[in-house]
């Protein structure tokens, strides 16, 4: 199996949740972009399949127009139909296998993990990126995986061949020790 090494363009991938900002989308990548964020995933747990679909074309427009890349949360089909960069998926989505045959090599597919078990797993698929988390206590889940810490990044950052994201509860007092234990 052949591994494409991704080149974030910054080191901060960003997720928008308009259910936890209580604005739209749009408005948020929008203000991800001023600052200078250049991969952003739209993550949207209450939007229908056409919503979210609608909801990615806008916020693909947005971020073509500076060169970014947008990443569709869970959905493969939304993924395609909009033309966006790729999709991040859960443990219970799609499995990375089937969303490669969907969407090709040429797209992003993310893979979150919540173990050291998860993250070998992961790694024996074409999965472009692992996340790892939650790495703190986090409020966008209804039902949010336990805490997995500083220490399983670390870990996880020391065998991947891969970048590795950090996920859950990072705010910008968090944001240097995740960066320190290897959060790419």
């Amino acid at each position: 199996m052949t591994i494409r090494i991704l080149q974030f363009p910054n080191r901060l991938y960003a997720i928008s949740d308009c259910q936890l900002a209580r604005v739209p989308h749009d408005e948020i990548v929008a203000q991800l972009l001023v600052g200078g964020v250049r991969t952003i995933q739209i993550r949207d747990k209450e939007a229908s399949a056409r919503e979210l679909l609608d909801i990615s074309r806008a916020c693909l427009r947005l971020a073509r127009a500076v060169g970014a890349r947008l990443i569709i949360n869970d959905s493969v089909d939304v993924a395609l139909a909009s033309d966006a960069d790729g999709v991040h998926l859960g443990q219970e989505d799609v499995p990375v296998a089937e969303a490669r045959a969907v969407l090709g090599r040429d797209k992003i597919i993310g893979l979150s993990t919540h173990s050291m078990e998860q993250f070998r797993a992961g790694l024996s698929t074409s999965a472009d990126y692992l996340a790892v988390g939650p790495i703190f206590a986090t409020r966008t889940k209804e039902n949010p995986g336990a805490v997995v810490g500083l220490d399983l990044l670390r870990e996880a950052h020391a065998i991947s061949d891969r970048p590795v994201i950090a996920i859950g509860g990072i705010n910008v007092n968090r944001a240097r020790r995740v960066i320190d234990a290897g959060a790419d």
